[in-house]
């Protein structure tokens, strides 16, 4: 809802209200952005001014206690006395770099508008509001028009600028953000936090978790994508904070390109937030009646910690980021053919491992790279679209004929944004690669970047991409990009700091024109693992490939970070081999199911390697995800707070059922009894606690297999290696029943080993193990 009274503007979503006011000299003063109040008189929360500031400027001579530097502001001009950083810098040929914005009007609209350029959230009338207010210095030439969309049932607020030239002569937009938000650090506790997920390659969306100091804090990328160093999400957290309790505010950004998310704390009280196109290398001319916009910014709240604020931004990007296809359309279980057989593929090999999938029970079977022609290594074929005769003789084709006979959907891997200097496309137009004229150019996996801000590019990505969709029954996409952005020069842009936001503008086009009109088609976006995962992606895709690294150790870290801004059905989670190739570490094929079955299951394996208990094991982790697919991949999810570094604790509900994961990164010699908390069940109402069965592959034990064996088997030899395939224990079977309020205190669970015995009723996590609880309900309580 949103409401206009005396000059005030209040938008009112379920829980939360941001309100803000126009000021007797025409500036947008922020006043509360926090837990939903009723409508009335603002007047006490507003920002005091019957003092003047020192070592301040006045905006008006008549006016010397009113500067806009002491301000809380809903967005800054710049040159008029605010020293804070300004949300936007626009150079006009006569004053250069001034701009005095003030209030013109404003218009209410029923539902969301859509940006002409970029992707943005989406709601009906019944869904959303939006205003615009509209801003302008007559001087200067230019108009800025702030759009707030108010999705009330989701308790988000966006917010996006656009900004027209209404002068008679070109200007030139240096920076220009999203949105500014000017907080009071009081609101917060007093001692805000800031949350940011940062990483890299292999490492992605670590939380990082620190104080707010004086000056600036925050993220940014300038890798040409929304990067996997820094996510364009934040957060900012009272002192006290934690999952369940406490002031949290969430930001993120509708956007695939270059970022920045910033936090500046400055000497009155106030923290001004800000998110947006970075302005490094960026900048934008406007010829006369021409306007420029900005991404969508997210803006979240909530006072009941980091899951109520996960919850929100989860319902949101469910409801009015992905498109309505996808919106709770179950994602399948998948194979994908990478780590298994990296480039070697080929219709025998393939099927070889189809129909041990089949078998299994797995749903699609995704032939990932090295099927096109001349692609025996990353060197060559890149840019084209021709099957690998030798490899597929009767073409892709037969494969997925064959596939579906099987029972299995049919996917595949393309690279479309990029090139090899070995293939048919690049021998063709090598003009078509982003280059700076005159100088080498880097490459980046033995590939340049194909340049979409040239139509004909654009034109022939949508081309190859559809005609390989149609010749095929392919129900899946998995859309890879493999480098970074450099050389990024293009000529069909007039201004070369046009050119990455017009690449990224022209990208989500592309995808547009492919997929809208494939419906049938699942989409899987990814860039070296989560080097593009950000809500701009997911306005075309069902989910996004989290991680390269398929180490269930290292995806705990991964996976709860991008669960703070993301929902789990958008979190692609694969099962590999172990050792990992990532880190060589060895992992208990437990383990490796029960992380990824927080997100959307799949399996990278070679599969003729599988011994016969871990075909069973297989088997019975694809047949319980399918049974409570919707549940992990729809249900609430929950982060319970970590009682040590070394534990994590999650959950999934929907009202009428929970499961939850245990996982344990390291051991310690004579463990203390774990705690297992169990969040959201009815206090009066009965349930039963059952750990999920599953296997202890004996190898694991080495000599230790002897204490529980008539005779001396020695560990590495023939007997008990044979044995191993065919043989495994049982781990601890758990079982503990009681009512809601009695299991929120914590299920006392049974001992973990602790070098004394084996025993069908002691844990046995060791490093890297966990369990997964199901929880039942029994009776309803009186």
């Amino acid at each position: 809802m949103i409401e206009h009274r005396d000059g005030t503007f209040y938008l009112q979503t379920a829980h939360t209200s941001y309100w803000f006011a126009v000021t007797e000299h025409g500036h947008l003063e922020h006043i509360h952005y926090g837990p939903r109040l009723a409508i009335q008189d603002p007047s006490a929360l507003r920002w005091s001014r019957v003092a003047r500031g020192g070592s301040t400027v006045a905006y008006a001579p008549e006016d010397v206690r009113y500067s806009l530097d002491t301000l809380p502001l809903e967005f800054s001009g710049i040159g008029q006395g605010d020293y804070r950083t300004s949300p936007c810098e626009i150079r006009t040929a006569h004053v250069g770099y001034d701009l005095d914005l003030g209030y013109r009007g404003h218009e209410v609209h029923a539902g969301s508008l859509a940006a002409r350029t970029l992707p943005t959230a989406h709601g009906t009338p019944a869904e959303a509001t939006t205003l615009v207010i509209d801003l302008a210095d007559e001087r200067a030439g230019i108009e800025v028009a702030l759009h707030y969309t108010v999705f009330a049932a989701a308790d988000v607020i966006t917010r996006r600028v656009v900004v027209r030239n209404t002068g008679p002569a070109e200007v030139v937009v240096e920076k220009l953000l999203s949105f500014q938000l000017d907080l009071p650090e009081a609101s917060l506790g007093g001692a805000p936090r800031l949350i940011t997920f940062d990483g890299a390659w292999i490492a992605e969306t670590h939380a990082h978790d620190r104080p707010i100091g004086p000056g600036f804090s925050g993220v940014s990328s300038s890798t040409g994508s929304s990067s996997n160093r820094h996510n364009p999400g934040f957060l900012l957290a009272a002192a006290d904070a934690d999952e369940d309790h406490g002031r949290v505010h969430g930001f993120n950004l509708v956007y695939s390109g270059n970022h920045l998310g910033s936090v500046e704390r400055g000497a009155t009280g106030l923290l001004r937030v800000a998110g947006g196109i970075n302005p490094q290398g960026f900048s934008w001319p406007l010829a006369p009646g021409e306007e420029f916009e900005t991404p969508e910014a997210v803006l979240a709240f909530a006072d009941t910690g980091f899951n109520g604020l996960s919850e929100r931004m989860h319902r949101f990007v469910v409801d009015h980021v992905l498109p309505a296809r996808y919106r709770r359309t179950p994602r399948p279980v998948a194979y994908n053919s990478w780590e298994a057989l990296s480039f070697d593929v080929s219709e025998r090999r393939l099927l070889k491992q189809a129909r041990r999938a089949a078998d299994l029970g797995m749903e699609l079977f995704v032939v990932d790279d090295g099927w096109f022609a001349g692609r025996k290594d990353d060197t060559a074929g890149l840019g084209d679209y021709a099957v690998d005769d030798a490899k597929f003789p009767r073409g892709l084709g037969s494969l997925v004929t064959k596939l579906s006979a099987l029972g299995l959907q049919a996917g595949i891997w393309v690279e479309p944004e990029m090139v090899n200097e070995d293939s048919e496309l690049y021998r063709t137009h090598p003009e078509w690669a982003l280059r700076i004229p005159g100088k080498p150019a880097r490459l980046g996996r033995q590939q340049h970047v194909l340049d979409l801000c040239n139509p004909d590019v654009c034109d022939y990505v949508v081309a190859s991409v559809g005609a390989l969709l149609d010749a095929h029954d392919f129900r899946y996409v998995k859309w890879d990009m493999n480098r970074h952005l450099a050389d990024t020069h293009s000529p069909h842009v007039r201004a070369p700091g046009m050119t990455a936001h017009q690449y990224v503008a022209n990208l989500h086009d592309v995808l547009r024109r492919i997929f809208e009109p494939r419906p049938h088609v699942l989409l899987e976006t990814c860039s070296s693992g989560g080097n593009r995962f950000d809500l701009a992606m997911l306005a075309h895709s069902a989910m996004i490939w989290a991680s390269d690294d398929t180490d269930p150790i290292e995806r705990l870290e991964i996976q709860q970070g991008l669960s703070y801004l993301y929902p789990l059905s958008t979190i692609s989670a694969h099962i590999s081999n172990a050792p990992h190739q990532q880190t060589l570490r060895n992992t208990p094929l437990s383990t490796r199911f029960n992380v990824a079955c927080f997100g959307v299951l799949g399996y990278e394996y070679d599969l003729e390697l599988l011994s016969s208990e871990e075909r069973k094991e297989v088997r019975e982790q694809i047949a319980f995800y399918r049974t409570h697919r919707d549940l992990f991949q729809h249900g609430r999810f929950r982060r319970h707070t970590k009682p040590h570094p070394d534990r994590f604790v999650w959950q999934v509900d929907d009202g009428d059922r929970t499961i939850l994961g245990n996982f344990q990164r390291r051991v310690v010699a004579a463990p203390a009894p774990d705690l297992l908390p169990v969040a959201g069940l009815e206090p009066e109402t009965t349930y039963r606690v059952r750990s999920k069965p599953q296997r202890l592959m004996i190898d694991r034990f080495g000599d230790l297999i002897n204490h529980v064996t008539p005779i001396r088997l020695d560990p590495r030899g023939v007997v008990l290696s044979t044995a191993a395939k065919f043989t495994s224990l049982t781990d601890a079977a758990e079982e503990y029943v009681g009512t809601g309020a009695l299991l929120a205190q914590g299920i006392r669970l049974h001992h973990q080993f602790s070098g004394t015995e084996y025993h069908p009723g002691i844990r046995m996590l060791g490093d890297h193990g966990s369990t997964l609880y199901v929880v039942e309900r029994l009776e309803e309580g009186p």
